[in-house]
């Protein structure tokens, strides 16, 4: 298992058309290629929503090793009850929240120009929260990477796990144990602060 370099691009999804869900139930069979397509698909989005949580690189790559350690401790247990990306990413919360609890100061790294564009493409409206426009220069991108390290961890992890992880408000909900309008009102107080910190830009 080998963590992803920052600013690697997004691999294409493997020619499989199985559900998350099947693939999972297959590994737990013992298909160990199951779980390769698993890991090529999410790795990154699994790698940037913890990058963004605790902003060090050298973490992260621990973090995400965690996180698919614990998905194949997992699988003789796991039941599709929910959505594949949705468990996994609980998996992630889970892990930062550990992480949090011991970890004392981080610094963060600088970003690249594709890092910066990754998060930055995800900016696209949601209807619920209003129309949070993409970013075209480094120094948009700049401008929104240093926007979302201000935000409240709470709204920070929201935010990140509809950006980075394509969650639904239900879902990022699940993934962090609270109430519906709690993660909706996370990710509308995030966008709010995102929009005024990038006003300038409007």
């Amino acid at each position: 298992m080998r963590a992803p370099s920052h600013n690697a691009r997004v691999p294409a999804a493997p020619p499989s058309e199985d559900a998350d869900e099947t693939l999972m139930l297959r590994y737990a069979g013992g298909d160990m290629g199951a779980f390769d397509t698993l890991y090529e698909r999410h790795e990154l989005a699994v790698w940037r929503f913890v990058f963004r949580s605790v902003k060090v690189q050298a973490v992260a790559d621990d973090l995400l090793q965690d996180v698919w350690f614990a998905v194949a401790r997992s699988a003789g247990s796991y039941e599709a009850r929910a959505k594949f990306r949705t468990w996994l990413f609980t998996l992630a919360h889970n892990r930062l929240v550990d992480h949090v609890r011991t970890a004392k100061n981080h610094t963060s790294l600088d970003t690249s120009d594709e890092d910066e564009r990754s998060l930055a493409d995800t900016l696209v409206a949601d209807s619920g929260y209003g129309p949070v426009r993409q970013l075209q220069s480094r120094e948009q991108a700049t401008a929104l990477i240093a926007a979302v390290e201000q935000l409240p961890q709470e709204q920070r992890e929201a935010f990140l796990l509809q950006a980075e992880g394509d969650l639904s408000v239900q879902e990022i909900a699940e993934t962090t144990g609270v109430h519906f309008e709690t993660a909706k009102s996370r990710l509308r107080y995030a966008r709010a602060s995102l929009r005024q910190h990038l006003k300038e830009f409007a």
